[in-house]
């Protein structure tokens, strides 16, 4: 009698990450020859369990050793709960739980939802990652998304063409702790459109299709300028992790050995403990010099590699490419090619990042923000700063935008000379760079206009700094004016519209006598002068 699994073969598909053009890990999906296999198991829960544990069955099989997405429909996990089988089958095929990430499918719609969450509750426990998949093309509701807390978030390739709804998507990410992808990805339009919307990873069929054998080569279309520029505070490490090559912490040197010569890729193996935490690093060219020396088989091949190995290095998921340049710098310099652990906040280990994928991208962006810099002062130009807010604005984050500029400044530079005029300009730009603290950037949008992004408790401080200085050209007493408009979340769409705010007020501050500052809310009429008094008319006649 034919078996259902007789006509059942599975395809991989890569998932990208869009930052390094790596393979971050391999989707795993049946691909019956004849029937619907797939609607079955939609009504059958043990069905689709039973497909879950085939595919990683399969994976091992092609002796992959990079992390796997395994499809389980919501209902099945309702109904069958934390799926002890699936983690039984991860275990006898050698895996550890943390490789493998659960892809939560639809339907939704009639799951018990406290039940859901209790299964992946137990998933989370075995030490499974968890995806939430068909978002924003099926009916996943916003509530149990952000109930669920996944690791993983799959947005449709339809959404690309709702760039406002990925940023969003990808702010709700960041506030989870989830990475973004995008599925369903088959034009160069649609990869950079993700890229520029904030997703973090991709699959479909530009990047490769699925297939029998793991794919050993894909296309990643290369990365556009506009795409590359980065906030100042540094990428995010999350943007660089490769899959990790782990062993348990009692691996010997021979299997660690198997490992590394059957995968020329990977650079090093964690050791890592039953929780999933690194406690040694073994890398690659060092172990493998120690047991190519004379009897160095014969003295580690059967002894725990552990011996070979390095204390890890570890970052947060939370980290930013300098902290991670910051862990490389500190200690032995001949280890600085050493792969640094990515751990999550159990300390368990999630991935991997390498230096040279670090400093390629920061490099990126240096030379993308060194062509926006104003030549006078080195300070960057609008786009710099109006990028940020746009960025304050899709994460909510209340903020006070502020233009500053020199009154009557043609004035000073006729009088005093352009070259008192240039030092002037750059004496300010100085002053406010010194006076920025933390989130706090500066611009120079050119002549003698400034703009000033801050959160607002950093205001009254910097803009004490700079308007109480004795400002001079040339021996001539210079007074500066000074608008802010203050945007609660919510207040303006862009930095378009900040901008529209903060015109009138930067009009009201000039009307003043003296140094002036005018702060004003984002869609209020009325303002408020901090400094400065209003100008006397002229006696008639």
């Amino acid at each position: 009698m034919r078996s259902w699994t007789d006509n059942l073969r599975f395809a991989f598909q890569p998932v990208i990450n869009l930052t390094t053009g790596g393979v971050a890990g391999l989707e795993i999906l049946a691909r019956p020859e004849s029937g619907d296999i797939l609607a079955e198991a939609r009504r059958q829960p043990e069905l689709d369990l039973r497909l879950a544990v085939s595919a990683v069955r399969a994976a091992v099989r092609k002796e992959t050793l990079l992390p796997l997405y395994v499809n389980v429909f919501a209902g099945t996990l309702a109904d069958l709960g934390g799926l002890p089988s699936l983690h039984d089958a991860v275990r006898e095929a050698g895996r550890l739980a943390w490789e493998v990430t659960i892809d939560i499918g639809p339907p939704y719609t009639h799951v018990p939802r406290q039940a859901l969450l209790d299964a992946v509750s137990a998933l989370r426990g075995q030490g499974f990652r968890i995806c939430a998949d068909g978002v924003g093309d099926g009916d996943l509701p916003l509530r149990l998304l952000v109930d669920l807390a996944p690791d993983l978030v799959k947005l449709d390739a339809s959404l690309l063409a709702r760039p406002a709804a990925v940023r969003a998507m990808r702010t709700l990410c960041d506030q989870l702790g989830a990475l973004l992808s995008v599925e369903g990805v088959e034009t160069e339009g649609q990869c950079s459109r993700a890229r520029a919307a904030g997703a973090q990873l991709a699959q479909g069929e530009l990047f490769a299709p699925p297939a029998r054998l793991p794919a050993a080569d894909v296309y990643v279309p290369p990365r556009s300028a506009e795409v590359m520029a980065m906030p100042p505070s540094g990428p995010s490490v999350r943007e660089f992790v490769r899959p990790a090559a782990l062993l348990p912490a009692t691996a010997s040197a021979a299997q660690v050995r198997a490992l590394l010569t059957g995968a020329p890729d990977v650079s090093g193996v964690l050791l890592v403990d039953r929780s999933g935490v690194p406690v040694r690093s073994v890398h690659r060219s060092r172990f493998l010099l120690s047991l190519s020396g004379r009897y160095g088989h014969a003295l580690y091949a059967d002894r725990p590699a552990a011996r070979l190995g390095d204390p890890p290095r570890t970052v947060g998921v939370n980290a930013t490419a300098w902290e991670v340049l910051d862990v490389v710098a500190v200690g032995d310099r001949g280890r600085t090619s050493d792969d640094v652990a990515v751990v999550d906040e159990h300390g368990r280990c999630v991935g991997v990042v390498r230096l040279a994928d670090l400093l390629r991208a920061l490099a990126e962006s240096r030379v993308e923000e060194a062509a926006g810099l104003n030549p006078l002062t080195r300070l960057p130009g609008s786009d710099a700063v109006t990028g940020e807010v746009d960025r304050r604005i899709a994460a909510g984050r209340a903020f006070a935008l502020s233009w500053l500029d020199v009154d009557h400044f043609k004035q000073v530079n006729d009088g005093a000379g352009f070259a008192a005029g240039d030092e002037l300009i750059r004496a300010i730009g100085r002053a406010l760079q010194q006076a920025a603290t933390g989130a706090t950037r500066v611009g120079h949008i050119g002549g003698d206009d400034f703009l000033v992004l801050a959160d607002p408790e950093a205001l009254d401080p910097l803009a004490c700094t700079v308007l109480d200085a004795p400002w001079s050209a040339g021996g001539r007493p210079v007074t500066l004016s000074l608008a802010t408009v203050l945007c609660a979340p919510g207040s303006v769409a862009d930095h378009r519209q900040a901008a529209a705010c903060l015109a009138p007020l930067k009009k009201a501050a000039k009307a003043l006598q003296g140094t002036g500052w005018v702060v004003g809310r984002a869609g209020a009429a009325d303002h408020e002068v901090r400094r400065g008094s209003t100008r006397t008319p002229a006696p008639a006649g």
